[in-house]
């Protein structure tokens, strides 16, 4: 088993042996799709000419899958067979079969099996248990909103394009959450710019604002108190015209816990709390920076809130409904709201 990140997949493939087997896994589309493509242009070098993909569901040829492992091409080409687990996961039967295929893998076939699930979600699973052993496991997941502008720099070091502050400052602030767009503009800005010089004025006239973001990013920034940081988000969902109740059932969930371990951290100790409630690990840094911001009573005030919230989205109001989620995003915060603007059932 080898673990490989994207931006080290080049140069893995240039200086390693092709394998026989590449799982390619994450949440980032950019990621998965330059991976694929990046393994598929090595093994054209190695004569893997022919290409066959499937998606796999209740209605996969399996038959015409293990054909391809069983059978040598009429014409001696080598094959790259790429399979794509769906977003809801394979059911048992899949799993099985799975196995089976890893019993089969040769030097004549190259497979590729993409995922959109991280491999410690897929490493629960028996297909990943066997198949991983012999595998390169590409992980692609999307950057953290700290490790984005590190990045940017690399993306723009490897495309000789020299990239300054503030120009990466801003492409950042447009483009979180959705790297397609930000590779699309860096090539973009490559061709109009052919110094290789990027800087603010010469980004801020070129670029649109094509930021995508996503709820967890919401609910992250209001956990960890970065008020600037949830405000912009929530801006930019709003103007996606994301529905308002996937957001109120995203907070809810965080609110709820939040005042379960608050009411009986002084019982137990914060690590038994995290088990019992299922917190998993790389939840645990932001749950607890959260327990330390929020005071029982902002957590109760909150819960107030999202009460309101429900009735007003049951009568419609949409111009009320997201001023009410602003004033939750700014309590959670840690801002300090009268209770005369938190308890208003009316802007009118």
């Amino acid at each position: 088993m080898t673990h490989v990140y994207p931006e080290q997949l080049a140069s893995h493939l240039r200086h390693e042996k092709l394998n026989t087997c590449y799982l390619v896994m994450g949440n980032e589309p950019l990621f998965l799709q330059e991976s694929v493509d990046l393994i598929r242009k090595e093994a054209r070098q190695h004569n893997f000419t022919e290409y066959f993909s499937f998606t796999l569901d209740i209605h996969t040829n399996w038959e015409s899958i293990f054909s391809f492992f069983q059978e040598r091409s009429l014409f001696n080409n080598r094959q790259i067979i790429s399979l794509l687990i769906p977003d809801n996961g394979i059911n048992a039967s899949i799993d099985k079969q799975l196995q089976k295929l890893a019993m089969l893998l040769n030097t004549d076939l190259l497979l590729i099996i993409i995922s959109n699930k991280t491999s410690k979600v897929e490493s629960k699973n028996q297909w990943y248990k066997t198949i991983s052993q012999s595998a390169v496991i590409i992980s692609c997941q999307t950057p953290k909103s700290d490790q984005l502008s590190s990045w940017i720099s690399a993306r723009a070091k490897n495309m000789k394009i020299e990239l300054d502050q503030a120009a990466n400052e801003l492409i950042c602030q447009l483009y979180e959450g959705n790297l397609l767009a930000l590779s699309q503009t860096l090539a973009y800005l490559a061709t109009l710019y052919t110094d290789g010089k990027l800087t603010l004025p010469r980004v801020a006239e070129a670029v649109n604002n094509a930021a995508h973001f996503y709820p967890f990013q919401w609910v992250e920034a209001i956990l960890l108190g970065k008020s600037k940081r949830a405000w912009q988000t929530l801006q930019q969902l709003s103007q996606e015209g994301i529905d308002p109740v996937i957001l109120i059932r995203a907070i809810q969930r965080e609110i709820l816990l939040l005042i379960l371990l608050k009411n009986q951290i002084d019982y137990s100790s914060l690590n038994n709390l995290f088990y019992q409630y299922k917190v998993w690990q790389n939840r645990r840094v932001i749950i607890t920076q959260a327990l330390k911001l929020l005071s029982l009573q902002k957590l109760y005030q909150a819960a107030a809130l999202l009460s309101q919230i429900e009735v007003i989205i049951k009568q419609d109001y949409d111009l009320l409904i997201w001023s009410k989620i602003e004033l939750l995003t700014l309590l959670l915060c840690g801002k300090a709201l009268p209770e005369s603007m938190i308890n208003a059932v009316s802007i009118f």
